[in-house]
């Protein structure tokens, strides 16, 4: 472990996760911005639905742990809400089922520690024709539907509101751009870097206006060493050293508090 220690936020989740450290992935913006603040770690395990992920659970936040995250992103129900394959076997997870896995994922981060604070993601919509281009007929008879993904995401939006957690709505958040099949998404499921930017604006934007003490916003968390130093360059006056350490990248200012508007 290297130091000094800083607060942790954790994406845990399937594909949509394991894939958002790509270049221009919601998550390498998240762990751009979070720089010198936090540290952004990757559990995204391609393929899983909350059956897997109840299954690894304890091992992948143990209670023991000395230092518990202050902050886990959570999604699952992409997998979870294929139709069922006539085998019986595959990653769909019945409705109801679903629910009472998300609940009990929740209680367990819940419980792990007083400052451990958690955001639900919903299944994103998808492009179906851009799927069926992308993969052939890798999905046949287990199909990921539109219709499908939306039961999903606005049952898992119902139940946030019953145990007061914190829910981005990908579904609704994705379709308030025009382009969106066509602009958000890489292979009909996964996104491209113009649904990464939407996806990590909601979740910054839940961020900002949580009552959360101390805030988890970029913009309101300590730079890690701040403090000024003759060893950085000097200014244009020639006597003032420059400290750079809040200085905010041009890039950056699209992921400002100011900048930010819910798409929702």
């Amino acid at each position: 472990m290297v130091g000094p220690r800083r607060p942790r936020i954790v994406l845990f989740g399937s594909s949509i996760v394991q894939q958002s450290f790509k270049v221009g992935g919601w998550g390498a913006v998240l762990a751009d911005l979070y720089d010198r603040k936090a540290d952004i770690f990757l559990r995204g395990y391609s393929g899983w639905n909350s059956r897997l992920a109840l299954q690894y659970l304890h091992k992948i936040f143990p209670k023991e742990a000395e230092v518990q995250p202050s902050l886990v992103i959570v999604y699952f129900g992409g997998n979870d809400a294929m139709h069922p394959h006539p085998s019986g076997l595959g990653s769909h997870v019945p409705l109801p089922e679903y629910l009472e896995n998300m609940k009990k994922i929740y209680l367990h981060i819940k419980s792990l520690s007083e400052k451990t604070r958690i955001i639900f993601l919903t299944s994103p919509p998808v492009n179906e024709e851009m799927i069926r281009a992308h993969f052939g007929n890798l999905f046949d008879n287990q199909q990921r539907t539109n219709e499908s993904c939306r039961a999903y995401a606005e049952a898992l939006v119902r139940l946030g509101r019953q145990l007061n957690v914190k829910v981005v709505n990908l579904c609704t958040a994705i379709q308030q751009r025009k382009d969106w099949p066509t602009a958000c998404f890489s292979d009909g499921i996964h996104f491209s870097p113009e649904g990464s930017n939407i996806v990590a604006k909601e979740i910054l934007k839940v961020i900002q206006e949580a009552d959360w003490k101390p805030s988890l916003h970029w913009m309101s968390m300590p730079a890690e060493f701040d403090e000024d130093s003759p060893y950085y360059m000097v200014r244009r006056d020639g006597k003032t050293p420059s400290n750079c350490s809040n200085d905010i990248s041009g890039w950056k200012t699209e992921f400002t508090k100011e900048a930010i508007v819910s798409r929702l």
